[in-house]
């Protein structure tokens, strides 16, 4: 993602142990998210409340009894709205007299962003037969670290924490930094403590037998009225409905499977969570917590894997990619005109150009899927109104392939970073250690890496098809033909013969790193390879080098470098194993197809029917569940989009709104499930309802005619 990818941080504060995705819990709200563990505790671990990529809640504890609740159990709800932990008290003390028993009472921690606030309830009930004097502590505190602090930068220097100040039922922190912004975070109570300081607020809870008790905490980057249970219930139904609003784009999925409609579901809330209303229309953030925010590359792969049921969200993505498109040239940025943004961030860090984050173009494919995102989404609309306000925008970006992209003038598109602060490697797998040669040895640059050919050939293209519709038949011509010579220069320099594979890049001084990684999958999604390659390819990803039993390894077993604990070279992505699944199903690998489908399926039954960012690339043993990578995040936006273009190439659906088309290629349904609905499919201006259903053994479809939608089944 940027220069600090998780497998080099520390994150887990002085005991070095890190803190696995499956006991992390993460909500958002707009720029605003917290993440807490299963207690509901934040302990400034790589956790915390952010706002605007700025900690302001690096500690929130509860205590009952001076000890922590036992933990009986924690869960975020199905609609990504409400985190709640349940926990039990440890033995009492009581003031003056003997110690109470444990397990007396129930302690509940309700907690929901809205508004870029946090809302908690914390009730307490009394299941004694006695009376029970329970003190309640809440620890606090607000270091106000930007984002890569808390990711591991150091800092020579840093800004003015203010004195906390304590007004009775509330303190409040403050901050100024070095770009002279003065953050502040209060955390305020319902109720007034008995003792409140800098750092924590002492309660006393009387509780009859059967008896309640509850506080209402919000914390925010402003201030507010007091809480209350009024504000917290107005609050929480204002934060339900905005979610359910968000998760209707689209048509409806349904199958005859619990757990796989659970996933579909998981995975749509998972989605909605992560999209951000901005100005220029939706907008989905790349991940909890390293990538909370607006990310190139990620958000155009979440949409082309949500096109074919859900193209709203192209829209927003590619009006706010043209709108911050570079303008200029900037080593430091790694910026040249008509360059797509790759990152952009809120910290006091990039504000004060300690790093080059706060609009940074470091990404050597950002670029060329612009472009690609937007023929897909013209094909499969048939919205030219917006192709006509983006065309000066997706004409200097294939300006910028064409001058800047090729710097060496060989053709092939190429990176190196202008500075030491930016990414050294600029595609998807932009860890430091992600590109080298077949003997570990790190190229020389500008490395051109295999998969980016493959996009610009499809922009190429997508853009000759643009120019036609809009006559420019001179311009369509050059772009085609621009196209098929970089197919040539692809199967000419990076087909290993003796390996039955594509190599991996090109590095500057021409020489080829023949590397087996997961990259030439990315080909075959857009169909550059020739047939009888394509299948080669397909077949060897399907093998045990590339196939874990939960997913398709980013680099073959055997390979220099191959490690799968490690962040690119030999872990799973689910995003990157879906690219190679629909690039499979192109060249007709669909028993493959269903096999990925179903191997991603039970992974995600593991992760409480979510899928991460990523995770470790061991070989599936029996009984025994994929392994988690530590510092992954969850959700990640292009992870839950995963299950959409996997379940697309099952389906073999290829949907045309421009001409009102709609293909199915040998379809498949996964396996276990028997019946799968798709409801309300836009085509054009049209909605059709498609039934998938196997039948003696073969996936038949039915779909009531609708005038004007030709459906064509092979």
């Amino acid at each position: 993602m940027d220069d600090l990818t998780p497998d080099t941080l520390t994150t887990t504060g002085d005991t070095g142990e890190a803190r696995s995705p499956n006991r992390l819990y993460a909500l958002k709200d707009k720029d605003t998210f917290v993440v807490c563990d299963a207690f509901g505790d934040i302990t400034g671990d790589g956790d915390g409340l952010f706002h605007n990529d700025t900690r302001i809640l690096s500690r929130f504890r509860l205590l009952l009894g001076n000890a922590p609740p036992s933990l009986l159990s924690a869960a975020i709800g199905q609609e990504n709205v409400f985190f709640s932990s349940n926990g039990a008290n440890q033995s009492l003390p009581y003031p003056g007299g003997p110690v109470g028993p444990p397990g007396i009472l129930h302690v509940q921690r309700r907690r929901f962003l809205w508004d870029e606030r946090l809302y908690e309830r914390i009730s307490i009930v009394n299941y004694s037969r006695d009376v029970v004097l329970a003190p309640l502590c809440v620890e606090y505190g607000a270091d106000f670290r930007d984002m890569f602090e808390v990711r591991g930068a150091r800092r020579p220097r840093r800004g003015v924490i203010r004195p906390p100040i304590c007004d009775g039922r509330s303190v409040r922190f403050g901050y100024e930094g070095l770009d002279y912004v003065e953050r502040t975070s209060i955390v305020a109570f319902s109720d007034a403590p008995w003792r409140i300081t800098a750092q924590k607020a002492d309660f006393m809870c009387s509780l009859n037998p059967e008896g309640h008790f509850e506080l209402y905490v919000e914390v925010g980057a402003h201030g507010g009225p007091t809480p209350s249970r009024e504000r917290f219930d107005e609050a929480a139904i204002r934060a339900r409905w905005d979610m359910r609003r968000r998760r209707r784009h689209g048509a409806r999925l349904k199958s005859s499977g619990r757990l796989f409609n659970e996933w579909l579901d998981r995975s749509r809330s998972d989605l909605a969570l992560l999209t951000t209303r901005l100005e220029t229309g939706p907008y989905p953030y790349a991940g909890i917590p390293w990538f909370s925010t607006a990310f190139g590359r990620d958000a155009i792969i979440t949409c082309l894997q949500l096109l074919w049921f859900a193209p709203g969200l192209a829209k927003g993505v590619l009006t706010y990619l043209a709108a911050h498109q570079a303008e200029e040239v900037s080593s430091f940025r790694d910026a040249a005109p008509g360059k797509i943004m790759h990152e952009t961030r809120k910290g006091e860090m990039p504000a004060v150009g300690e790093v080059p984050f706060a609009r940074y173009y470091g990404g050597v494919d950002t670029t060329p899927l612009f472009i690609v995102l937007a023929g897909a989404y013209a094909e499969r609309t048939g919205d030219y109104e917006l192709i006509d306000v983006l065309w000066p925008a997706l004409k200097r970006a294939t300006a910028w392939i064409e001058r800047f992209g090729d710097s060496t003038g060989d053709g092939l598109i190429d990176y190196a970073r202008g500075e030491e602060s930016g990414l050294a490697n600029q595609g998807w797998k932009d860890s430091e250690d992600s590109v080298f040669h077949a003997d570990g040895r790190f190229p020389n640059g500008p490395i051109a890496l295999v998969e980016v050919q493959g996009y610009a050939f499809a922009a190429f293209r997508a853009m000759a098809d643009l120019a036609e519709r809009r006559g420019d038949l001179e311009s369509a011509h050059h772009w085609r033909a621009r196209s098929e010579h970089l197919r040539e220069s692809v199967e000419s320099r990076f087909w290993m013969a003796d390996k039955g594979f594509y190599g991996m890049a090109i590095d500057g001084d021409g020489e080829l790193c023949s590397v087996l990684g997961s990259n030439p999958g990315h080909l075959l999604f857009v169909g550059l390879p020739s047939p009888e390659r394509g299948e080669a390819v397909a077949e060897r990803l399907l093998s045990t080098a590339f196939s874990t039993g939960w997913g398709l390894r980013t680099l073959a077993a055997g390979e220099a470098r191959f490690n799968p604990m490690s962040y690119h070279n030999g872990s799973v992505w689910p995003h990157d194993t879906a690219l190679c699944v629909q690039g499979m199903a192109n060249y007709g690998a669909r028993d493959g197809v269903v096999k990925m489908m179903s191997h991603m399926f039970e992974t995600a039954s593991h992760f409480e029917m979510r899928l991460p960012e990523l995770f470790c690339g061991f070989p599936r043993g029996a009984g025994e569940p994929p392994v988690a990578y530590p510092v992954a995040c969850l959700p990640q936006a292009w992870a839950a989009g995963a299950i959409f273009m996997m379940l697309q190439a099952c389906l073999g659906l290829k949907i045309n709104g421009r001409d009102r088309r709609v293909e199915i290629d040998d379809p498949r349904l996964p396996i276990g499930i028997d019946r799968l609905t798709v409801e309300d499919l836009r085509v054009g201006p049209h909605h059709i309802t498609l039934h998938f259903e196997t039948l003696d053994g073969k996936v038949v479809v039915r779909c009531e005619p609708v005038d004007g939608v030709k459906i064509v089944v092979r």
